[in-house]
C-alpha cells in the first residue's frame, strides 16, 4: 500500500490533504519554530523585565527577532493545520500559543501527541 493511500484509509474524520511523509515533515517543521518561538518569547520577557524593572537598555533587537520568528511559526502552523485539517478554533488557538509564555511549548506537545495518534507516526 502507498502512503498516500495509506494516510486516506488510516486517517480520523476528515481526511488529510497530505501524504504521511508531509504531514511528518510539517509536524517537525511546526515542532522546532513552536520551540524557537517560546525561547524567543522568554528573552522578550526578560528584555521587558530588564527594560521597565531595572531601566537596562539595549535589547530592542529581540522584540524584531520574535516577531519574525513567530511569523515563520505561524506559517509552519498554518501549513500542519491545512495537512491534517484542522478546524480553524485549534488553527487560532495553536497560533495564540505562541504569543503567551510557556504556552507554546505546552501546545506544542499537546498538538504533537494528537498528530501522532491520529496519523500513527510513531510506528
Amino acid at each position: 500500500m502507498t502512503e498516500t493511500a495509506k494516510s486516506t484509509t488510516d486517517a480520523p474524520q476528515g481526511s488529510p490533504t497530505a501524504s504521511i511523509e508531509q504531514i511528518r515533515s510539517a509536524l517537525f517543521r511546526y515542532r522546532v519554530l513552536a520551540w524557537v518561538t517560546g525561547v524567543w518569547l522568554l528573552m522578550l520577557v526578560a528584555e521587558m523585565i530588564a527594560k521597565y524593572g531595572f531601566d537596562v537598555g539595549g535589547f530592542g533587537w529581540v522584540g524584531i527577532a520574535h516577531g519574525w520568528i513567530y511569523f515563520v511559526y505561524l506559517i509552519c502552523t498554518v501549513d500542519l493545520s491545512i495537512k491534517v485539517r484542522w478546524p480553524w478554533q485549534k488553527l487560532l488557538a495553536t497560533a495564540v500559543a505562541g504569543t503567551i509564555p510557556f504556552l507554546s511549548f505546552w501546545f506544542e506537545h499537546i498538538r504533537t501527541v494528537e498528530v501522532k495518534k491520529d496519523y500513527k507516526l510513531d510506528q
